[in-house]
């Protein structure tokens, strides 16, 4: 199926060649209320269940031997964030890392 029969419209971004944007349009981004944005093509998200504690059974997900000690540098409020949750806030950390990565694979 070609995308002339499923009318998307794909765009590449050029980080080397951003698209420009006048002030006008800026203007208008800036005073766009959350209420005026129209969701209308984007399907909605059915499987999202939000997030999760470590707590829950994360270790099931991934064997205990398949992790990796890392130097990690963070940023002091995140750490001090995960740190302030309590006992395994690396396990909270590495949960987060794994729904980003999830939510942002390529489809297959």
């Amino acid at each position: 199926m070609s995308t002339l029969d499923t009318g998307l419209v794909k765009f590449k971004y050029d980080p080397e060649n951003p698209p420009t944007m006048t002030e006008g349009r800026l203007q208008a981004l800036r005073d766009l209320r959350d209420e005026d944005i129209d969701y209308s093509d984007i399907p909605p998200i059915r499987d999202f269940t939000g997030w999760r504690r470590a707590a829950m059974p994360v270790r099931d997900l991934v064997p205990e031997e398949n992790k990796q000690q890392v130097t990690l540098r963070l940023d002091a409020d995140v750490l001090g964030f995960f740190k302030s949750t309590g006992r395994r806030y690396q396990s909270r950390i590495n949960a987060a890392l794994r729904e980003y990565m999830l939510a942002h694979r390529a489809p297959r």
